[in-house]
């Protein structure tokens, strides 16, 4: 069963992984506004079965009898709200992911965007956590590929690398919205809507900028498809089914490889090579992204690795 779960969740990592391309393969088709709106809008379309036969376990497993905690009518709203939040940040974080991607390599892409594992500890410092010494380095070690695998020569930084290191902002505060929401409510349910909260407000500036039209957005129904049923429908049930047995710190390892298979999918798909410069910046980023996620034990630093 360990196996299985740990094999789940390298094929939602390499899902994800390859979904950078497909991002930005949609790119040469539509607008990136019409680009997430449609595929958010599939993603959530795509979770409304998986809701469904998760609810049916669930009420086998409980004799059909639901929690009266759960039938409890602030709960919904705890769901709607925690699901508009949660929508939100994944608007301007998917948004920033979209444009950036428009400008920059889909390796260097994923690997940006993965920085938000470092961010989100750091971030604890704001909610009054104390951070290891591990995850500082981590910190160090990120900042350090980053600039390896950003920083020109004539120490300038590439427009699209910008708007992919804000989209990691942008996912961090999204990871912690999940993180005040996820114990409160059915983490499915609330990820199904906020791929609608996203989907409809990314409809409004495609409708009043880009003027998609259907002949179009069918031009690009393998990416679109692609990151609306597997990125966002499959990968993510896959993940949810294959955290419940894996130990969460080895499970966060797995996923990481998200980052690598950017690399390497931009590389077979797309032909896009980087420098032994840029190479290196990813092994820098990546061991920060393993360090930070490795718990620490609290005698020396009052906490663990994850802030």
């Amino acid at each position: 069963m360990k196996l299985k779960n740990n094999l789940l969740l390298v094929l939602a990592a390499l899902i994800w992984g390859v979904a950078f391309v497909a991002q930005s393969v949609g790119m040469e088709y539509v607008g990136p506004f019409t680009f997430n709106s449609v595929r958010f809008i599939i993603g959530g379309l795509v979770l409304i079965p998986c809701i469904i036969l998760f609810d049916r376990r669930e009420r086998k497993e409980s004799g059909k009898k639901m929690s009266a905690e759960r039938k409890r009518p602030e709960d919904k709203k705890t769901l709607l709200i925690g699901g508009l939040c949660c929508g939100i940040f994944l608007t301007v974080a998917s948004t920033l992911q979209q444009f950036g991607i428009m400008h920059t390599t889909v390796g260097k892409a994923g690997f940006i965007t993965a920085l938000y594992m470092i961010i989100v500890p750091v971030a604890g410092i704001f909610l009054g956590k104390k951070i290891a010494l591990p995850v500082w380095v981590s910190v160090g070690l990120g900042v350090a590929g980053m600039y390896l695998l950003c920083i020109t020569e004539s120490f300038s930084i590439n427009f699209g690398d910008v708007l992919v290191l804000l989209c990691a902002v942008g996912f961090t505060g999204h990871i912690l919205v999940i993180d005040y929401f996820s114990p409160r409510v059915d983490g499915v349910k609330m990820s199904c809507i906020q791929f609608f909260i996203c989907g409809i407000v990314c409809a409004v500036p495609a409708l009043l900028r880009e003027h998609p039209n259907l002949t179009v957005i069918v031009n690009a129904w393998k990416p679109i498809l692609y990151t609306g049923v597997l990125s966002c429908g499959v990968a993510y049930t896959l993940q949810i089914v294959a955290q419940k047995g894996t130990n969460p710190v080895a499970a966060s390892l797995l996923l990481s490889l998200e980052s690598v298979f950017s690399v390497l999918a931009g590389w077979l798909i797309l032909g896009q090579r980087m420098s032994a410069k840029e190479i290196l910046g990813c092994a820098l980023v990546f061991a920060g992204i393993v360090l930070v996620q490795i718990p620490w034990k609290a005698g020396k630093s009052g906490t663990d690795g994850q802030g």
